[in-house]
């Protein structure tokens, strides 16, 4: 297969330095057989600009720490081929989270407000025993488990959201997924009632507008679409049963942009 020249025209900016312009700048290069962005980036960054800044850790699609906006879309660098793209390709940082450098942001600080923010632990009322067995449960319900802990934090799903643009304390796909591996975790004791705090409100289940980029663009093509109409019609029976919020819970997230 004969090579073909790619021109990436990627965002660059620095914004602890005031000096720092947001601009766009290009990059050429060669494109060899099997190349990914990651790939590309790496060979940019060490042969032609070695102060670009991305993000990556695995080159696997498990830390999710190389997530950018592809052509306005996003996607994980080191799962996206290039010869999967045109040869004019535009790289982006992931909106809605705070912007460290280039295509670099900061995803980790969101992400553990969050799973503060939706007690992302197991609740129970009985006192732990480090001298007892660990607690059984089905193969399906492990299964089950774990079909919904899946997500690999790469915040694709709230880069693709409308609603996370418009509102930095929406909990997004990711939030609600989180909150729906508890709910099918049999070790949990949490009520309707405990969820709703959090998850029945416009920052929350309500305040998706329906459009799904979530589900659209989860790299790791998880049920975002099912699991959002089950928890809003779950909500939606418990504020029909009377549900009164105490205002324990709910607060909102620290801005993300």
């Amino acid at each position: 297969m004969s090579s073909r020249r790619l021109t990436f025209s990627v965002f660059r900016h620095n914004p602890y330095d005031p000096e720092s312009l947001p601009r766009m700048q290009e990059y050429v290069l060669e494109q060899t057989p099997r190349m990914t962005l990651f790939t590309a980036l790496t060979w940019i960054r060490e042969n032609q600009d070695p102060s670009l800044q991305f993000d990556f850790v695995c080159r696997s699609a498990i830390c999710g720490s190389c997530a950018v906006l592809v052509n306005g879309r996003p996607r994980l660098a080191c799962r996206t081929r290039t010869d999967d793209l045109p040869d004019k390709i535009t790289l982006l940082p992931l909106p809605f989270f705070r912007l460290i450098g280039d295509l670099s942001v900061d995803t980790g600080s969101w992400f553990a407000a969050m799973g503060q923010r939706v007690e992302s632990w197991i609740h129970t009322q009985r006192p732990f025993n480090p001298t007892a067995e660990e607690e059984r449960m089905s193969n399906d319900q492990a299964l089950a488990i774990y079909e919904l802990d899946r997500c690999i934090e790469c915040g694709c799903c709230l880069a693709a959201c409308a609603t996370a643009q418009m509102r930095p304390d929406f909990i997004g796909a990711a939030g609600m997924m989180r909150i729906a591996r508890f709910l099918v975790d049999p070790r949990d004791q949490r009520g309707d009632a405990d969820y709703f705090e959090v998850l029945g409100t416009d920052q929350g289940v309500f305040g998706c507008i329906g459009l799904l980029g979530c589900e659209d663009y989860c790299p790791k093509h998880l049920p975002n679409m099912t699991q959002i109409a089950y928890l809003r019609r779950k909500m939606t029976l418990a504020a029909l049963r009377g549900r009164k919020s105490n205002g324990r819970r709910g607060d909102a997230l620290p801005s993300a942009i």
